[in-house]
């Protein structure tokens, strides 16, 4: 067997994010170390005025101070494979507004609050794409959340079977399949004039104390 092939089959552990370690995965080269995971947490105007460096010192800044972690990492064989940012949704001005949350059942519920948290974007080294990662940290992204005082986890994946030439650009706000196996519910309206074809609202709903985890 060859060696990519023993390294993607190691197993794969989850942890709360740590800058060095983001800082690691995201590197110098490709889509993460230009965004730095800010697009949504910026408005067009912000995003245009920025530059990679101001993004990567805004994310770093979110690590410390006594405030969860703004993501969960995956590792194989300690190192970082992957990414996943999930945050409370009104850290993600682009979201608030975006054509995609309005398409949803109440999308304007707790807007600043911390009860709705966004799984907003999956980071995957390319040598361990389609082994298990995502789902790994989509498990941890919602234990975190929770963890931290969330009733509803909420993403926006893309379907595939209606964008069925997506690729890497479309695809790191995870798959439509990805989150239904999950335990996660289709949420918006794709009849409603304002929705983007191709893309999901989809949440995983806590139950009162004492009820069953539904969705």
């Amino acid at each position: 067997m060859r060696e990519a092939e023993l390294r993607t089959q190691a197993a794969v552990t989850t942890a709360a994010a740590d800058w060095p370690n983001v800082e690691r995965l995201f590197g110098v080269r490709g889509e993460p170390s230009r965004c730095w995971c800010r697009f949504f947490a910026l408005t067009g105007p912000q995003w245009s005025a920025s530059t990679p460096d101001e993004r990567k010192s805004q994310l770093r800044e979110k690590f410390g101070g006594g405030q969860p972690e703004p993501g969960v990492l995956a590792f194989r064989d300690g190192n970082p494979v992957g990414w996943c940012a999930v945050e409370p949704r009104g850290c993600y001005p682009r979201i608030l507004r975006s054509k995609v949350l309005a398409s949803a059942a109440d999308a304007a519920k707790d807007p600043g609050g911390h009860q709705v948290w966004s799984v907003s974007c999956f980071v995957v080294s390319p040598g361990h794409r389609r082994t298990g990662v995502a789902r790994a940290l989509l498990a941890a992204a919602v234990e975190h959340a929770l963890a931290h005082g969330a009733t509803v986890v909420e993403a926006y994946p893309v379907d595939p079977a209606q964008r069925p030439k997506a690729g890497p650009a479309d695809l790191y706000h995870g798959t439509l399949g990805l989150f239904l196996a999950a335990g996660f519910t289709v949420v918006s309206n794709p009849v409603v004039s304002n929705a983007v074809p191709g893309r999901a609202v989809v949440r995983l709903t806590v139950p009162p104390p004492g009820g069953d985890r539904g969705h």
